[in-house]
C-alpha cells in the first residue's frame, strides 16, 4: 500500500494549492487529484448534499486503491469529514479555516475571514469561532461568486477585483483587520490581487502548510510513507473544462477528463 496514491479531492481546481504543499513536502508520494468542477461551488449546497458529493468522490478515490484522503475543500471539510471518518476506514485529512493562528497573533484584535457560504454556516466553523469571538472580533465575508470567475478562467480579471474590493473595503479594511484568513482552497491563488488592495500590515494565513504536514504525520503513524526514490505519479482528472486546471499547474501535466 505504500506506493498507493494519495487521494485529493475538491469541488473544482482550488485543492491543487493543498496539492502543491503536499507536493512540495513529500515529492517522493503518488497522488491522485479530482476535480469536481461539474458540481462547483459546494459553498452554496446544503449539507446533504455536499455529504452526497464527498461519498461520490471519496468512493471514486477509493477504486484507484488511495491510502490516504485529503478533503481538500473547505466546506466538505466543516459538512461531510465526521461522516467520512465514521463511514471508511481509510485515514482523512481535513482542511479548516486558520481562525485560531490569526486570533493568537493579532495586535488590533480584528481579523477577517474570507470564506465559502457552506464553510461559514457550518456547525464545526462556528464551534472554532465562538471559542476566539469573546475576545477578538472576527468579519465573516462570503465570497460569493469568486469560486465561479476561477473555475471559469477568470482569476486576474476586472470582475475579479471588483468583487474583492468590495468583500475587503470597508468591512474588513475598515474595522482594522491585521490578519486575512482564506477560508477557501481556491482563494490562495487570489494572493496577488489580496496583496495589492489590502494594507501592507495585513497577513494573510491559508492552510495548505499545515495539510501538508499534517498529511506526512498521519501517513508515518500508518506507516504509509512512500520510501521509493523512483519519480512519483501525479494524476489529475476533472469532470469539466481541463483549461483552468492547466493554467494553475503551468501546463506540466496532462489533465485527464473523467465522468464521476
Amino acid at each position: 500500500m505504500n506506493k498507493n496514491s494519495i487521494g485529493i479531492f475538491d469541488s473544482g481546481v482550488g485543492g491543487t494549492s493543498i496539492w502543491k504543499e503536499i507536493n512540495a513536502l513529500l515529492p517522493n508520494e503518488n497522488t491522485l487529484y479530482l476535480a469536481d468542477s461539474k458540481h462547483a461551488p459546494y459553498g452554496s449546497k446544503g449539507k446533504d448534499a455536499i455529504i452526497d458529493l464527498s461519498i461520490k468522490n471519496t468512493e471514486y478515490l477509493l477504486n484507484q486503491n488511495c491510502k490516504i484522503i485529503v478533503v481538500a475543500c473547505n466546506t466538505a471539510t466543516t459538512n461531510a469529514i465526521d461522516y467520512l471518518r465514521a463511514q471508511y476506514k481509510i485515514p482523512f485529512i481535513g482542511i479548516e479555516p486558520a481562525i485560531k493562528p490569526a486570533a493568537l497573533q493579532t495586535k488590533t484584535n480584528a481579523i477577517g475571514i474570507l470564506a465559502t457560504k457552506g464553510t461559514l454556516s457550518s456547525a464545526l466553523f462556528s464551534k472554532t469561532a465562538g471559542i476566539f469571538s469573546k475576545s477578538v472580533h472576527i468579519i465573516e465575508q462570503v465570497g460569493e461568486g469568486i469560486v465561479d470567475l476561477i473555475e471559469t478562467g477568470k482569476l486576474d480579471s476586472p470582475e475579479m477585483r471588483s468583487l474583492l474590493k468590495i468583500y475587503l473595503n470597508p468591512p474588513m479594511i475598515t474595522a482594522n483587520i491585521d490578519h486575512l484568513v482564506l477560508g477557501c482552497t481556491h482563494y490562495p491563488y487570489l494572493m496577488p490581487l489580496l496583496l495589492d488592495i489590502l494594507p501592507n500590515h495585513v497577513k494573510i494565513i491559508d492552510s495548505g502548510e499545515a495539510v501538508a504536514r499534517q498529511t506526512k504525520a498521519i501517513l508515518q503513524q500508518n506507516n504509509l510513507l512512500n520510501t521509493s526514490t523512483s519519480l512519483a505519479k501525479n494524476r489529475f482528472l476533472t469532470n469539466g473544462n481541463p483549461e483552468t486546471m492547466n493554467t494553475l499547474l503551468n501546463q506540466k501535466f496532462n489533465i485527464e477528463i473523467a465522468d464521476f
